[in-house]
């Protein structure tokens, strides 16, 4: 007998193809689907890696600024140290000029002659005072000139007057202080220090 199929075996075979393609586009789609969920959850994981980063560059940053305020305050404190070390220093070597200065004068000083000021500006010293007579005067500028310590003596102003119902003259000097007082002092210390 021979058998015959009267089924409509084209339908039959477009329907399992059909099965087959969605079968088919269900897989692809669930595949697509895990892809997608498992990419979405590598770039979840990589974002919240990186905002740990960040975060830590920003409290890491923070913590930096911190120390280079600290440094520039440190370099500021430093300056004003330094500033004031150059102070101090200027000032003990101005303070032993102002001795030297007044020995210099004691020891220069002739008979005769009072001085009633002494007044510094920097490099001048102006001289006031009396004295017995104008050669004494004279006698002065000479001593101040032979000074190593002292020189360019110029009388500003003599003249005649009385103190304590004497006769004597008044005089104003202006006189220059050198170099060598540094140069002598450096040789001062370093007989101290030998």
């Amino acid at each position: 007998m021979i058998r015959m199929n009267l089924l409509p075996y084209r339908e039959i075979r477009y329907a399992a193809r059909l099965r087959q393609f969605l079968v088919l586009v269900g897989g692809v789609l669930l595949v697509g689907v895990g892809v997608v969920i498992l990419v979405s959850m590598g770039i979840k994981v990589r974002l919240s890696a990186q905002h740990a980063r960040n975060d830590y560059l920003t409290a890491e940053i923070a913590k930096l600024d911190k120390k280079i305020g600290e440094i520039k305050n440190l370099k500021q404190q430093t300056k004003e140290m330094l500033a004031h070390k150059q102070l101090v220093e200027s000032l003990q070597t101005d303070r032993s000029d102002a001795a030297h200065l007044l020995d210099q004068l004691v020891r220069l000083m002739p008979d005769g002659v009072y001085l009633e000021s002494v007044d510094q500006h920097g490099d001048t010293v102006n001289l006031q005072g009396f004295a017995q007579s104008s050669a004494r005067v004279s006698t002065l500028m000479n001593n101040l000139n032979g000074s190593p310590w002292l020189t360019h003596a110029e009388l500003i102003e003599i003249k005649a007057a009385t103190v304590q119902n004497m006769q004597a003259y008044e005089f104003s000097l202006r006189v220059n202080t050198t170099s060598n007082k540094i140069e002598s002092e450096r040789k001062i210390n370093t007989k101290k220090a030998g």
